[in-house]
């Protein structure tokens, strides 16, 4: 079988990489189309075929600036898209990760059958309605793949179609990271820290509640540090006067971290925080489950599966800071339960969100599409 994973912005390469690699290690025929990844290298492909042919343009002119890059992307994008649509004649199935103009690609998308995964079912926050998948795309899509039982019934409604073509197959762990033949060291200043590390990892945006937990921490009473890591779209100084207020340190890493960084935080970090206020897709989850880490986690959507299904996580109401500085503290008093925890958010990586296991069903899903 020759399927074509398609993601024209590069909005997730690990996502993109782990998902070709499963599938050809099951033995389809995969070529990754896709862009050129602007923020650092991308995972090498493992079995798979890479190919950049979309936007060439907006990420030669305009690798540093966010909103060049989106104003040249909408210029390439239909000539890409009907291009496009010529090399798809050669799949059996194309399956769309991301979909960067609902409104246009409605009208654009190749005759194959198509899927399209919808990682954030939630679109309420996202910039411009980029990457939004709308009733047009989601009318012409032979299939939908979300990663949560959460929240199918409504986005069947929102989209106008039957739920019966709404698939749920979970989001993947990313071991891979746990094994990079060049992984890098912590900065000096903060391999020499000695006392326990809560982490929140990834980009900073409104909707992950990086505020709320910087409230939170100031109440918690067990010594620790607080290492907020990732590129921010949110005023630091507002973070910043924030975490002043905080009788522990805190620190702020707040660049776009590299593929081979990744790994030396998550080996240091306790335990990872992630106080969302909105159910996104989060690779930090999966990341962090990958390395076996105790979890605190927003009570949302496919966080609800990670902490009730597979007791991996501790839930937390959602911008309830006195209640997520509890949940901390009580962690960081109990080593034994956070060792319980990492244990079972490994357990959970190994087995029901595993690679093979997403791969498994992924491919019945095509077969079953190409008949």
């Amino acid at each position: 079988m020759r399927v074509q994973i398609v993601d024209p912005s590069a909005n997730t390469p690990p996502y993109d990489h782990a998902l070709s690699s499963a599938l050809a290690q099951a033995g389809v025929d995969v070529e990754l189309v896709t862009s050129h990844f602007v923020h650092g290298p991308r995972p090498q492909p493992n079995g798979y075929r890479l190919s950049e042919p979309f936007y060439r343009l907006s990420t030669r002119l305009a690798p540093s600036s966010t909103s060049t890059r989106r104003a040249l992307r909408l210029v390439e994008h239909v000539p890409d898209m009907l291009r496009y649509r010529g090399r798809a004649r050669g799949a059996d199935v194309v399956h769309f990760q991301w979909i960067a103009f609902d409104w246009l690609d409605r009208y654009l998308l190749p005759s194959a059958p198509i899927v399209v995964t919808i990682h954030n079912v939630d679109p309420r926050k996202l910039p411009m309605g980029a990457f939004r998948v709308g009733a047009g795309v989601a009318r012409r899509a032979d299939a939908i793949v979300v990663h949560s039982t959460h929240g199918v019934d409504e986005l069947a409604n929102r989209l106008g179609v039957p739920p019966d073509r709404i698939h749920v197959i979970p989001h993947g762990a990313f071991d891979y990271l746990t094994d990079l033949p060049e992984e890098r060291p912590l900065p000096a200043e903060l391999a020499e820290v000695e006392a326990p590390v809560v982490m929140f990892f990834g980009l900073i945006r409104d909707y992950k509640g990086v505020e709320v937990l910087l409230e939170a921490f100031s109440h918690v009473e067990e010594d620790a540090e607080l290492w907020v890591v990732g590129e921010s779209w949110f005023p630091m100084a507002e973070l910043e006067a924030i975490a002043a207020r905080s009788r522990h340190r805190v620190r702020f890493v707040s660049r776009w971290i590299t593929e081979t960084e990744i790994p030396a935080y998550f080996r240091r970090a306790d335990m990872v925080v992630l106080p969302f206020r909105q159910m996104a897709p989060s690779g930090v989850l999966h990341t962090a489950m990958a390395f076996g880490k105790p979890l605190v986690l927003s009570r949302l959507g496919g966080f609800i599966d990670v902490g009730e299904r597979h007791g991996a996580a501790r839930l937390v109401e959602p911008e309830n800071p006195v209640a997520l500085a509890a949940a901390i503290d009580s962690l960081l008093r109990d080593p034994r339960e956070r060792e319980r925890l990492g244990d079972a958010a490994a357990r959970a990586g190994r087995e029901a969100y595993s690679w093979d296991a997403v791969a498994e069903q992924t491919l019945a899903l095509y077969e079953r599409l190409a008949g």
